[in-house]
């Protein structure tokens, strides 16, 4: 297990409201989560469970008005980036923590070429002098795989596939060699192939860098490949933590059991997947109790009224489901 000492990223109790005509509604609701250096993080959850907003609480992203962080800490090296004022938090930004987006087609300008829009992240932090930007913006399309990086320097993101664009997006990202890599589903709008080849690049890339990574996905089966440890994430909060084989192998709450059991694999082929009834919830219409209480089938009526703590499993593995916790030990299997 990584040691205190290896903690880059320490987020705490972080609380992130959105207000609107009906009031305000937490998006992520206590969340804590470390990252340390050298691994692969990943945060996984259903549309609407507020990890995105969790990712962009760190680089101080989020839109105020209507959201704001009104609870927590983030702590890179022992600094509280939400003490930051905005001049300092940008000098982190993108230098020493660097994110890749969703839809690199929307995060792309589309009225300037590439080469420019990676360049000028090179620029904004003064890290090279300016003969030398040029050489250091071909050297980046090269490493995530551009062919001809030359001419593709020139292009525009409408000239390039979708695929291309999620490697320009890579590469600015890591332009200026960041300590910390945020990935928020860099491969949703793309096809199994090139999502496969889009992993394999991050992956590559961060053995070659020393980064270490926050991915963020709702799709376990992507998490398999490239983590070392999962946070589960449900209606703004963790239901479930632990390295990925204790994932994968012994999940410990009904709603990581649910997201395992849709996942296809060959011994399925042929049946229905089964799927978890309902939706996420309205973060403004929680419901009392634990968040996943109406969609789970070991509910209680301590569900309905309690908000479950943390179990702890041993191990770095824990489970906020204390039905689940409390039948595991009677069978002696906890560990």
């Amino acid at each position: 297990m990584p040691s205190a000492n290896d903690t880059l990223l320490r987020v705490r109790d972080l609380v992130v409201s959105f207000r609107s005509g009906a009031g305000a509604a937490r998006a992520v609701n206590g969340v804590s989560f470390d990252i340390h250096e050298g691994e692969t993080v990943c945060i996984v959850g259903e549309s609407g469970c507020g990890k995105t907003v969790s990712s962009l609480s760190i680089l101080g992203l989020i839109p105020s008005p209507p959201g704001e962080i009104t609870a927590g800490e983030i702590l890179f090296h022992g600094v509280n980036l939400l003490d930051l004022d905005e001049e300092k938090l940008r000098t982190i930004r993108g230098e020493k923590i660097a994110m890749v987006f969703q839809e690199p087609l929307t995060s792309l300008n589309p009225v300037f070429p590439i080469g420019d829009q990676i360049a000028e992240a090179i620029e904004t932090h003064k890290l090279l002098p300016k003969d030398k930007i040029h050489q250091r913006c071909l050297e980046l399309l090269k490493d995530v795989g551009i062919a001809s990086p030359e001419e593709r320097f020139k292009d525009y993101p409408h000239q390039l596939s979708g695929g291309q664009r999620q490697r320009v997006m890579i590469a600015m990202a890591l332009s200026c060699t960041p300590e910390i890599l945020i990935a928020d589903e860099p491969t949703t709008a793309l096809d199994v192939t090139v999502q496969a080849q889009i992993l394999h690049l991050l992956r590559s890339l961060q053995r070659r860098h020393g980064a270490s990574v926050l991915y963020i996905t709702h799709d376990l089966a992507v998490v398999s490949h490239i983590a070392t440890r999962i946070y589960v994430m449900y209606a703004g909060i963790i239901v479930e933590q632990a390295i990925t084989d204790q994932i994968f192998k012994s999940p410990r709450h009904p709603y990581t059991q649910g997201l395992l059991a849709s996942l296809p694999t060959r011994l399925k082929k042929g049946q229905q997947l089964p799927s978890i009834p309902g939706t996420v919830p309205d973060p403004a219409r929680r419901p009392e109790g634990c968040p996943f209480h109406p969609r789970c089938g070991l509910a209680i009526a301590a569900c309905r009224e309690e908000f479950p703590e943390m179990c702890n499993y041993g191990s770095g593995h824990f489970s906020r489901c204390p039905v689940l916790f409390e039948e595991i030990s009677h069978r002696g299997d906890a560990s």
